[in-house]
């Protein structure tokens, strides 16, 4: 296990080197350089202030030139100085160490992300088992017609109509931010409602299309199992039909579902960007668009790198959760 680990992890190593080459060739790609942001707006500038500025970016090498000498910062695990008007280092304001751990935007888009799969796991793979075995009832048609709503519903949609409804008309819940105007003056009791008051719609937006495809998967793959000779085999000896559901059939389901696992997280940090700007969460999501806007270079391969380096961590750990869910593939 420990060699396997040992040489996933160098397998990482190139992957992750291909996918900041082409994302740092892709960002140099679209028009415009960070330098427009500080002098287009300023009519005084003069060609050779922005060739100095252009200088003092590095901006005026070529791009495989300015790849090599962020690579050679990533090497000491620096992700350089924001190309914004203040100035500071990238990782500083990933991750601000002068906030409370709860308002860093690291943590925050972490958690949100981690929330959503734990409900998405939850909540879809009950509804797939259960829609399985009663394959063709009124609850296995709801459960599908939920399902295709949730496949043709955009997020951005659902989450301005869960907006208007539970927070404009309704008035039960916030619609933006983490925490309230007065929530210093909170109780802790009055502080953890106000916190999770804050989460119940991203949350709900960010995990709504997850749910919806991964109840699907887990349907279909139940059907394929229950239908094995060992299912019957397992039925014909008396077995109850829990018995022989979760504990004979449900483990073999499973392994497709794990393998998705790895490949759920980018689609996760990639929703972070729609709803955190929709409900005004600060956190890596809202950071990133906002680098886009600016064409800040070097925020936007930090957010990229750190994004892909969670992504390989969790293929890694799908692959884990795989041999500990068969057998047969440690053995291997």
């Amino acid at each position: 296990m420990v060699l396997y680990l040992a040489k996933r992890l160098l397998e990482m190593i190139p992957t992750l080197l291909g996918i900041t080459l082409i994302s740092f060739f892709i960002i140099h790609l679209a028009p415009g350089k960070p330098t427009d942001i500080l002098t287009e707006l300023n009519p005084k500038i003069t060609p050779e202030a922005r060739e100095r500025l252009e200088k003092i970016y590095g901006l005026d090498k070529p791009v495989i030139v300015q790849y090599g000498l962020w690579l050679k910062r990533i090497v000491r695990l620096d992700f350089g100085e924001s190309f914004s008007t203040d100035r500071r280092p990238v990782m500083e304001k990933i991750w601000d160490r002068k906030q409370p751990l709860l308002d860093r935007r690291l943590f925050i888009t972490f958690m949100l992300n981690l929330l959503s799969m734990v409900i998405i796991f939850l909540v879809a793979i009950p509804i797939g088992i259960t829609s399985a075995t009663h394959q063709n009832t009124l609850y296995d048609r709801i459960t599908t017609t939920g399902v295709f709503i949730g496949f043709a519903m955009p997020s951005f949609w659902l989450a301005l109509l869960l907006m208007m409804l539970f927070g404009v008309y309704l008035d039960l819940l916030p619609i933006s931010g983490l925490k309230s105007m007065n929530y210093d003056s909170l109780s802790v009791a009055g502080r953890i409602w106000d916190r999770l008051s804050h989460l119940i719609l991203p949350v709900f937006v960010s995990s709504f299309g997850g749910l919806a495809g991964l109840s699907r998967y887990m349907r279909s793959n139940m059907l394929e199992v229950i239908r094995q000779d060992y299912v019957t085999v397992a039925r014909a000896k008396g077995l109850p039909e829990n018995e022989v559901i979760y504990r004979h059939a449900f483990r073999n389901a499973l392994l497709p579902i794990i393998t998705l696992l790895g490949l759920s997280v980018p689609g996760l940090i990639g929703g972070s960007v729609i709803f955190e700007n929709i409900f005004g969460i600060p956190g890596m999501g809202q950071l990133f668009y906002m680098s886009v806007m600016t064409r800040d270079y070097t925020m936007i391969m930090g957010i990229l790198t750190i994004g892909a380096i969670l992504t390989l961590l969790g293929n890694l750990l799908a692959d884990l959760g795989y041999m500990l869910a068969d057998p047969r593939i440690r053995t291997k």
